[in-house]
Formats: structure tokens, C-alpha cells, sequence
């Protein structure tokens, strides 16, 4: 299975999961979690991370991050790294802890922040174990109410700005718990506007076009269709073909995608791909240059 591409630079906001393995507890008491708060704090120190809020489920836990030095996933492999190591060695146990790698959603600040945030202080409601989000102990929205005292790691700033008070930010809160979640099964590698998606192309690395990355990933940063396929490539059949070949392997586009655009059926589309993969089976990132 590929491994999902990290869109990293200086400032982005991410929702982070990381969740247990075969979808096992990752916490067998409360030790462990005071131990990856305290993991936490070492790396949101040593990254210079803003950590806006946090939650600590039983098998997995969520981050709500913002890395001006882009370095997520150096952090979390730290993060991760050392919880995995410091469990087993309390628990007298080998192997991994953790599900693979971890689980970020690069977030559009301005539009999804406030939103975000709620949602990781509300899982602990949605999954039954308490009726009030500032019951739970496990994450940063009693901190962030002055219930408990904020630890210095912890950055509810940007939260508590938007709404004037402490008060209104937990009825901000509550208001979610009875709404369905917009971020439930979130897919993909980015949360945010059109725009925004556009404003990104020129930080992804190159390697977002390659073959081996997951679909949703290669999309932040497709080209419109239209440049694929000018009027001199759609008057050339052959080179037609080769390209209707390459951006179906590829999976930027589907095969339906390709044939409308074209006026094409998707079972022709289907069979262009299939025999122009028989003459050339491999495709590579110059099959798919625009133009």
C-alpha cells in the first residue's frame, strides 16, 4: 500500500490521528496517559509546535498542531517513536503500538479551526463515555476553560480569540454535540477551500505526481484536464491515446472523468488504456507532461 504523501511547510495547520494497532487500546490506564502528555510537551517543545487542542481515546488519540518550522512528521516519529518504546517497557510487551504511520489532514486555518477544534474535544461525547465534553479529562477543552490549569504547551489563544470568552466558547462547543460531525470518516490529505487547494500547488513536493502515491493525495495538485488534451493532441490519434493511457494509470483521473471530457464513452476509454498499456506497460511521470 503506498504511503501517504506529507504536505509540509512553515505554518500549516494539521488535524493529526494516530490510532492502535488492529485498532487495540493504546492506553491501558492512566499512566499511559500521562506519559504521552508528557511526550507531547518534550516534542511541541522541541519542534516549536502551537498545539491548539487534544484528545486521548482509548485506542487512538487526535492533535490539533500548527508547525512553523515544517516538521510534522519529524515530530511525530518522535512522538511516536518514544511512546511505543516507553509502553512496551512499562508494559513488558514487544511489537508494534501504533497502526502504521499517522494520520494528517493538512487544514485551511481561517475556515476550519474553529470547527476542528470542537470536533476532537466532542469524540469523548459521540462516543458515549461522557455527556459533557468538559467532563473528560483526557483532553485539552478543560484547560482551555480554566478548569484546570493550562500546561505551558498548550495554545487555546487562537480558540478562545474568536469568541471573547471562556463561557462562549463551551457553548460554542456544546452547540456541536448535538449537530452530526462534518470531519466523521474525513478522507484525503487536505481540508479547505478550492483556493486554498491552488495556493498549495507550489509547495508539494514533486513526488505528488508520481505514480505510487494514493489517489487523494495526487489530486491536491492535478492540472485542469483541458491542458492534457489541446486541440493538437486531440487531432493526433495516437498521441491522443497514449495520453488518455497515462492519465488513467496514473489515477489523477478516472476512466469516466476522461471520457466525458473527451465525448467518449468509459467503456472506449476503458479499451484505448487497455491496449495502449499492452504497446507501452510502463507510464511515466513525462507521459503525463501537459500540453
Amino acid at each position: 500500500m503506498a504511503r501517504p504523501l506529507r504536505i509540509e511547510f512553515p505554518g500549516a495547520l494539521y488535524h493529526v490521528t494516530s490510532r492502535g494497532n488492529a485498532r487495540a487500546p493504546i492506553f491501558l490506564d492512566d499512566r499511559d496517559r500521562r506519559l504521552l502528555l508528557h511526550i507531547l510537551r518534550d516534542v511541541v517543545a522541541r519542534y516549536r509546535w502551537v498545539c491548539h487542542a487534544y484528545c486521548l481515546m482509548t485506542n487512538h488519540f487526535h492533535l490539533l498542531v500548527e508547525t512553523p518550522e515544517a516538521n510534522l512528521s519529524r515530530g511525530m516519529r518522535q512522538l511516536n517513536g518514544l511512546y511505543t518504546q516507553r509502553f512496551n517497557r512499562a508494559h513488558e510487551r514487544v511489537g508494534h503500538i501504533l497502526q502504521g504511520r499517522f494520520g494528517a489532514v493538512l487544514v485551511e486555518r481561517d475556515a476550519h479551526l474553529l470547527e476542528l477544534a470542537r470536533y476532537v474535544v466532542l469524540n469523548p461525547v459521540r462516543a458515549g463515555l461522557v455527556a459533557a465534553a468538559e467532563a473528560y479529562p483526557w483532553s485539552s477543552l478543560q484547560a482551555t476553560i480554566g478548569l484546570t490549569a493550562a500546561p505551558e504547551w498548550l495554545r487555546p489563544g487562537a480558540l478562545l480569540a474568536r469568541f471573547g470568552s471562556r463561557a462562549r466558547y463551551l457553548e460554542f462547543v456544546h452547540e456541536g454535540a448535538g449537530q452530526a460531525s462534518p470531519w466523521t470518516g474525513l478522507r484525503g490529505a487536505v481540508l479547505g477551500s478550492d483556493g486554498f487547494i491552488e495556493r498549495l500547488a507550489g509547495r508539494i513536493d514533486h513526488r505528488a505526481g508520481e505514480i505510487e502515491f494514493p489517489r487523494p493525495e495526487r489530486l491536491v495538485h492535478r492540472e485542469p484536464i483541458e491542458v492534457f488534451f489541446p486541440p493538437a493532441v486531440k487531432a493526433n490519434r495516437p498521441l491522443r491515446n497514449h495520453r488518455i493511457r497515462a492519465l488513467v494509470a496514473s489515477g489523477r483521473y478516472t476512466v469516466a472523468e476522461v471520457g466525458r471530457h473527451l465525448g467518449l464513452h468509459y467503456s472506449t476509454i476503458s479499451r484505448i488504456s487497455a491496449r495502449e498499456a499492452r504497446r507501452a506497460p510502463e507510464v511515466t511521470i513525462q507521459d503525463l507532461t501537459p500540453g
